[in-house]
């Protein structure tokens, strides 16, 4: 089902369309995020204006749901702009950031999550971990715990929300709640830059946006993210050089680079 040949499929189906993903994220990384976007192919738009989202719905391939701020503005666009997506037919991407560091971290995406269809969750191990009701010992928006230990909270989590969950980590884990896919690359220093897993979430917004299955849109977001740093990480000298090198690789990739270095094991 996956290989380079799928992968090279959805990304030239995603240059050629160019997708509007409208994004709900943190002031930390909505320029990093919106800069990947453009880079791999996609057309990002950012807001948090609850006034707006219900049109913005009406012309966007995806939406994704980060919840790196937690301000009031942006908890009352979310819930409106979800509601608005499901209503259309548009894939949601959510990203728990901080779910377990804080009550309202770990309280806003359960209760959307209770009301709301997504097509993905994206976190790292913890904030899986907290969604599904285990212990996943966050540390602010960091992680304390690998991919593999929040495996069956992910296949629990996509089991009962019917889509696709994505860990992050030095392996990432992908599953629909039935097949577990994993995804292995990238470089070490990737944790050191600042917004990389936003920008895994924001990939699978553009991914889903094209794809005709989430479980691999979010398979293939995160074979582009691997191979990108991997990249990246041959040029860097480190973190901030990695993030420039890491853009020219997103907008550059092509079918060498994803045959040579993809590496998928499920």
């Amino acid at each position: 089902m996956f290989s380079p040949s799928t992968m090279i499929k959805d990304l030239d189906q995603l240059r050629e369309k160019k997708p509007l993903v409208t994004n709900i994220t943190n002031y930390v990384v909505t320029n990093s995020t919106a800069n990947a976007l453009l880079a791999i192919g996609a057309s990002p738009i950012m807001t948090h204006a609850v006034e707006e989202v219900e049109d913005l719905m009406n012309i966007s391939s995806s939406l994704v749901i980060n919840l790196g701020t937690v301000a009031r503005t942006y908890l009352e666009a979310m819930p409106a702009a979800w509601a608005a997506a499901n209503k259309r037919g548009v894939p949601v991407v959510l990203d728990p950031v901080g779910a377990g560091a804080s009550r309202v971290r770990t309280e806003a995406p359960a209760s959307m999550l209770s009301k709301y269809q997504p097509a993905i969750v994206r976190g790292n191990a913890s904030e899986i971990m907290t969604l599904a009701g285990e212990s996943g010992e966050a540390k602010g928006v960091d992680s304390t715990m690998g991919a593999d230990a929040a495996e069956l909270a992910a296949k629990a989590l996509a089991g009962v929300h019917k889509c696709t969950v994505v860990v992050s980590g030095e392996v990432d884990v992908v599953t629909d709640g039935e097949r577990v896919v994993r995804v292995a690359g990238g470089s070490d220093m990737m944790p050191q830059v600042t917004g990389l897993g936003c920008t895994a979430s924001a990939l699978c917004g553009a991914f889903a946006a094209v794809s005709g299955s989430f479980l691999e849109a979010a398979v293939h977001a995160m074979a582009a993210m691997n191979v990108a740093g991997e990249i990246a990480a041959e040029q860097a000298k480190g973190p901030g050089s990695l993030q420039l090198h890491f853009y020219d690789a997103l907008y550059s990739m092509g079918r060498d680079d994803i045959e040579k270095r993809m590496r998928i094991e499920g």
